[in-house]
């Protein structure tokens, strides 16, 4: 089990990339074209490599004080079908180049809210998709939505089982009222507690909460009865982020009161008991943020190896391509990496133009690539065979990443990692601060570009 060692925190929790990608977003670039993404798409159909599909469905309902993500507030349902109508162009055009044997082993619906589309504009994306993708229908590959509970119904969750998805996950954040109103997201407990029964009783495989520590007027005392109505509720994954208050970015996040924020030290006393009490109820730490059940997909897949990372966050896919679709959304096609357009309205200009709504992407070197393999695998499987990956990538591992490794030193005199028998080995007393661990092998993200992501911890 992860020691929850404060002062370790202290030490190591401060800014770096999550990477979901790397090089991190951060090092994208509009020098990206449409010919590099079709290059790129042509060959996963060479390769016959499967395909993850993203879905980005940018509406909410009613704003979250506390979202940084990429959305747009309204309650003109009209907008939603304006934007289908435009997203079956992007779906049409870029599937026109795929290979229709290529399997979708995984796909994501994410946003904003997806189910701020209605029942009959859900079924016909779902349609859409299945007439230009290999859509299973056994019921064997991970199709995930993401759903406010608010936004939700029996019948409503009834539709999307019947639609093929089979895990969902919910946005809770905090069960506190007082919490819950301060960030203006109102939903009691019984309204998450049915959410999650009928989904069971449909047969959903897997259902992941989303928890958010730091939010204003919550404690550690608090945060510890969400979790208890939470744990008793026994959803298969747990999310459990740290809320960045950024209100110069985020503009929504000025409706926070600033001394309604719980400090630093009342923050990391909330995650070390959130941590302490999710792993005595069963749950394994995957890394960053995450937590699942023992006999949860991602927990078996990390004992076997098998665990990855793309900009779905930890995945069981990582042989897929996996292509973005809507504002906002990233692909990640073998070497390439290529974000749509931010704002609705050049997303939507470049898709009446007939063009890819390519805004900046990134063509990994091999160098990229190399690093890319290390850093991931590091995360996920927590170690690495040098003499195995220098003979995949064709390189003398101690020599190429000489200058890593020296950083390593340190960390194994703390005992965080461990180097011997040729393997490199993130501890148990390491995995809660990974992701500065394995900073040393980024060449893109030195100690002063470190500001500019969110804390690690």
């Amino acid at each position: 089990m992860v020691s929850w060692n404060t002062s370790l925190i202290r030490q190591y929790g401060g800014p770096g990339p999550r990477y979901t990608s790397y090089p991190p977003a951060t090092s994208f670039h509009a020098g990206v074209s449409e010919d590099d993404f079709w290059l790129a798409l042509d060959e996963g159909n060479v390769m016959r490599r499967p395909l993850s599909l993203y879905m980005h469905i940018p509406f909410c309902d009613s704003v979250c004080y506390y979202c940084a993500c990429n959305r747009i507030v309204t309650a003109n349902k009209a907008r939603g079908a304006e934007y289908l109508q435009l997203l079956k162009q992007e779906i049409k055009r870029k599937a026109t180049r795929v290979d229709k044997r290529r399997p979708v082993t995984q796909m994501h619906w994410g946003g904003g809210t997806p189910t701020f589309l209605d029942d009959g504009q859900l079924t016909e994306l779902v349609y859409d998709l299945a007439r230009h993708f290999n859509l299973r229908d056994d019921d064997r590959s991970d199709y995930a939505i993401e759903i406010d509970p608010r936004t939700v119904d029996q019948s409503r969750l009834g539709l999307l089982r019947g639609l093929g998805f089979n895990r969902v996950s919910l946005g809770v954040q905090d069960l506190d009222p007082r919490v819950q109103k301060a960030v203006n997201r109102i939903q009691p407990y019984e309204l998450i507690r049915d959410t999650m029964a009928w989904s069971r009783d449909f047969g959903f495989r897997s259902i992941n909460t989303d928890l958010i520590y730091g939010l204003p007027w919550q404690s550690e005392s608090s945060l510890a009865r969400t979790l208890e109505q939470l744990l008793a509720l026994r959803p298969d994954r747990i999310s459990l982020y740290n809320y960045a208050h950024l209100p110069s970015r985020f503009k929504i996040q000025r409706q926070i009161q600033e001394r309604a924020l719980p400090g630093p030290e009342e923050k990391l006393r909330m995650l070390t008991r959130a941590g302490k009490m999710l792993q005595e109820h069963g749950y394994r730490y995957i890394g960053m943020d995450h937590f699942a059940l023992e006999n949860d997909s991602l927990s078996v897949a990390q004992n076997n190896g098998l665990l990855h990372r793309n900009f779905q966050g930890y995945t069981l896919h990582g042989d897929a391509d996996l292509l973005g679709l809507g504002v906002s959304a990233i692909s990640q096609l073998g070497s390439l990496y290529a974000q749509n357009h931010k704002a609705l309205s050049d997303w939507a200009g470049d898709l009446v133009q007939r063009r890819l709504p390519i805004e900046k992407g990134f063509m990994l070197n091999r160098d990229d690539q190399i690093r890319r393999a290390l850093i991931i695998q590091l995360l996920c499987d927590l170690s690495v065979d040098m003499s195995v990956f220098s003979d995949t990538w064709g390189i003398n591992f101690s020599e190429y990443f000489v200058d890593a490794l020296s950083e390593w030193v340190a960390f194994e005199a703390q005992g965080l990692v461990a180097v011997n028998n040729n393997r490199l080995q993130i501890t148990e007393s390491g995995r809660l601060v990974s992701r500065a661990l394995v900073m040393p092998f980024d060449r893109y993200t030195s100690r002063q570009q470190q500001a500019r992501f969110s804390r690690i911890i």
